[in-house]
Order: structure tokens, then C-alpha cells, then sequence
């Protein structure tokens, strides 16, 4: 009888420290759980503080389009960042045009890049002390700028500024045009620019947004 007693007590015993333990691992699966949700909660909320941040400080900017332009595709990549971006647009023109001949203007922007040449410009930015953000834009002419877009460059004073390029090309892509400016605005932030072959160019690029938006520039 006293055996069969202990017995009882035994398994009654096992029984409840049983049930105990499986109450305290589904007490702690719990809080784990609710500890990663929070965690996970709590990162995408500084994600997004980050991100909105950036698009804050965009646009507080006054942001400047300028641009080169002589076949008409530099133009059509300015106007689509002006209008994503807003802010103003400028189209740099030299007082003295170039030749309307292709093969004309080629050799006049050889033997200016070899003369370094800085040509007269017809148009000045009014008040370019008050732009935070410069976007410039381009072909790519014997390896780099036009001169034209030196000339440009160098008549302001850019430090402190955030420089943003862009090019048209036929294969040769920035050459070393972002070095020059580079040179040129040693103080100045250049950012990641955007290249795009001239063959390729439309009034909608879909490389522009994909662009700007990596640059924080739109959402």
C-alpha cells in the first residue's frame, strides 16, 4: 500500500514540473517575439526618419539646372531633371555661336581644348550665390566638357555647393569631364553624376528618375 502511495506521488510530481516548464518556454517564445517585432518596428522607424530627412533637406535647396547643349540632347535630359526636381533652369549659350556643320564644330571644339580656350558667354546666372544645389549638364566633347561649360564653372565662386553632372556621349561616357570640375570646384560636393548615350535620348529617360531617386532628389 505504502509503494503503491510513493508511486502515485511520484507521477504527480513529474506531472506538474511538466506543466511548469512547458508554461515557462511558451512565456519566453512570447516575449521573444514581441522583442523582435519592437526591434523591427523601432528600425523602420529610423529608416524612415532617415529618408524623410533627406527629402527634407532636398527641399529646403535651391536647385539650379544648367546645361550645354548643342545637338538638342543635353536640352531634353535638363528639362526632364527640371521638371522632376523644380527649382531653375539655364541654358549656358556663347556669344559667338558655333557652326551649325558638324564636322565645322568638331574641329573648333579640338582646337579650343587644345588652345584651352575659355569662349565669351552670351548669359550670366543672376544671384548664383543663392543656389545650394547645381545641376550641370553637357556632351561629351574630346574627352570632357565643352570649354564653354569651363567658362561657365569658373566665373562663379562654388564652394560649399553640391555639384551634380550629367552627359550625353557616344561611348565615351564622362571621360575625364567630372575631374576637371573636380579641379575646378575643389570645396564643392560632387555627387554621383548621370551619363547617357546621345543615341539613346528621349524626352522621357527612364535612367533620370532612377537616378534622382538614388540621389535622394525625389521620392
Amino acid at each position: 500500500m505504502k509503494k503503491l502511495l510513493a508511486l502515485i506521488l511520484t507521477m504527480m510530481m513529474a506531472f506538474t514540473l511538466a506543466a511548469c516548464s512547458n508554461n515557462n518556454n511558451g512565456t519566453q517564445k512570447e516575449e521573444k517575439t514581441t522583442s523582435s517585432s519592437e526591434s523591427t518596428q523601432t528600425e523602420t522607424g529610423t529608416s524612415n526618419e532617415k529618408n524623410n530627412k533627406t527629402q527634407l533637406d532636398t527641399a529646403n535647396k535651391k536647385i539650379l539646372v544648367a546645361y550645354f547643349s548643342y545637338s538638342g540632347n543635353t536640352k531634353k535630359v535638363a528639362d526632364q531633371i527640371h521638371k522632376s526636381v523644380g527649382g531653375d533652369i539655364f541654358e549656358i549659350k556663347t556669344a559667338d555661336p558655333y557652326p551649325t556643320d558638324y564636322n565645322a564644330v568638331v574641329d573648333q571644339a579640338k582646337k579650343e581644348q587644345a588652345d584651352n580656350y575659355r569662349p565669351k558667354l552670351a548669359t550670366k546666372v543672376e544671384n548664383m550665390d543663392s543656389y545650394d544645389v547645381i545641376f550641370i549638364g553637357y556632351p561629351n566633347w574630346w574627352g570632357t566638357m565643352p570649354m564653354a561649360v569651363f567658362t561657365f564653372l569658373e566665373e562663379y565662386k562654388l564652394s560649399g555647393k553640391t555639384i551634380i553632372p550629367f552627359c550625353t556621349h557616344d561611348g565615351s561616357a564622362f571621360g575625364k569631364s567630372v575631374e576637371d570640375i573636380k579641379k575646378i570646384a575643389p570645396q564643392s560636393k560632387i555627387l554621383d553624376g548621370l551619363e547617357i548615350l546621345g543615341k539613346s535620348v528621349k524626352d522621357e529617360n527612364k535612367e533620370v528618375p532612377e537616378w534622382l531617386r538614388k540621389l535622394g532628389m525625389i521620392k
